[in-house]
């Protein structure tokens, strides 16, 4: 699991920006007027997330056009569900544990 991919998503604008981006394609522009940000500040969050492979951008005319990339959310999709392996297997563990204490004739 890569830091970089939570290091940009860390960021409220970037996710914000990340999670406009999950309805299709957009551009700076159209992101800057959604999130009533500068163009500029756009562009660097745009880089920074670009930068962790989140997003790649194409220009298209005289715009640059951003889309999510699908491996980054597809490598965290991952790494959680490491975890949940690991907590259905404790939580397995804890229900033999408390089934094995209720079955003891000695608890009363």
């Amino acid at each position: 699991m890569q830091a970089t991919i939570f290091g940009a998503l860390a960021e409220p604008s970037r996710l914000r920006i990340v999670e406009l981006l999950r309805a299709g394609p957009l551009s700076v522009g159209e992101i800057a007027d959604t999130l009533d940000i500068r163009q500029p500040q756009a562009s660097k969050h745009l880089r920074v997330l670009g930068e962790a492979g989140i997003v790649a951008g194409e220009a298209l005319a005289r715009q640059r056009i951003y889309h999510l990339e699908a491996e980054p959310f597809a490598e965290i999709g991952r790494w959680v569900e490491s975890f949940e392996r690991l907590w259905n297997i404790r939580l397995d563990s804890l229900g033999r544990f408390l089934e094995a204490i209720t079955d003891d004739p000695h608890e009363h």
